[in-house]
């Protein structure tokens, strides 16, 4: 995933309108109206999105006239966010695909009460070995 292609406002609330549109998808013509940009600016942020495979188009709906539009969805699987939850007596790992459905979790038992304990190296590689375990129970391509 191209991080960079991302870090305009505008791109990322494009992709939020494609991850709230669901399966139905919505419109470049929809997009402009809701986000208040040109056609043409979300064409080309739109375009971006596509080339990282971010969104794809997922079929045509009719015109009150001239062409139908084409919708654009996003595509869920193509990148992963890992959500942690740590408190005193557990540790949760949540994997989730880019429209936030679950595709992993993990909870294991964790004893912070116990004073000095394990140094707080030791509990981020616990954090980051969890994030590791839901992903390897997805299939979830390196780097997404």
């Amino acid at each position: 995933m191209n991080v960079p292609a991302l870090r305009s406002p505008n791109a990322a609330l494009v992709l939020d309108l494609l991850r709230t549109a669901g399966e139905d998808g919505i419109s470049r013509l929809e997009l402009a109206e809701r986000t208040a940009l040109t056609p043409q600016a979300v064409s080309k942020i739109t375009a971006r999105l596509r080339s990282e495979g971010l969104a794809t188009e997922a079929g045509h709906r009719a015109s009150t006239g001239g062409k139908p539009r084409t919708v654009l969805r996003l595509v869920p699987t193509a990148g992963y966010a890992v959500g942690v939850h740590l408190d005193r007596d557990e540790l949760t790992t949540l994997l989730t695909d880019l429209a936030g459905t679950v595709a992993g979790r993990r909870t294991r038992a964790l004893d912070l009460g116990e004073g000095a304990g394990a140094p707080p190296g030791d509990r981020a590689r616990e954090v980051g070995e969890g994030g590791r375990g839901c992903a390897a129970r997805r299939p979830c391509p390196r780097g997404r």
